[in-house]
């Protein structure tokens, strides 16, 4: 298995892995393979990575700049982060997560936020926080992990991308 950056080609099987990693979830309005459309129409896919093996891309992860009313620093979203169903569980999503974050890492990025199951996340170090939110998610599904050792607060604003409105 490889992970590697999104090509122009990938675009198709990106989306049919997010449609079938998002098909069963509940908490899911079946449009994040949309987000990530509209993210890349706009120029907004900071970081776009794919995990490849021999039966082609398994998994893929994206990551968008954001804007922290009080924080320092350029921070990013985690998400939509997919893993076809059949290979959830194997370790792809983790290895899609911690490389991201080593490429914020290397952008010299103030951190990243992530919506989410805290059990999952928080294995990579994200953790909530009550003075750091965002319209719509409930503050425990909602964390951060800081890469310059700043904790941020104050409303976290994403692409207009996540609200279907790609291109304001």
């Amino acid at each position: 298995m490889i992970i590697r950056p999104e090509k122009p080609a990938d675009a198709e099987a990106i989306s049919a892995v997010t449609q079938a990693a998002f098909r069963d979830m509940e908490h899911s309005d079946q449009t994040e393979h949309l987000i990530i459309e509209r993210l890349r129409a706009d120029d907004a896919l900071t970081i776009s990575l794919v995990a490849e093996d021999s039966e082609g891309i398994v998994g893929h992860i994206a990551f968008s700049h954001v804007t922290i009313e009080d924080a320092e620093g350029t921070w990013f979203g985690l998400g939509p982060l997919s893993v076809t169903p059949e290979r959830q569980g194997q370790g792809i999503g983790s290895r899609l997560v911690k490389a991201g974050l080593d490429m914020l890492e290397r952008m010299q990025a103030a951190g990243c936020v992530v919506a989410g199951d805290p059990d999952y996340y928080g294995r990579f170090g994200f953790t909530n926080s009550a003075s750091l939110n965002t319209k719509g998610i409930p503050n425990e599904y909602f964390m951060f992990f800081s890469l310059r050792g700043s904790k941020p607060s104050g409303i976290v604003h994403y692409h207009p991308g996540f609200y279907g409105d790609a291109g304001t």
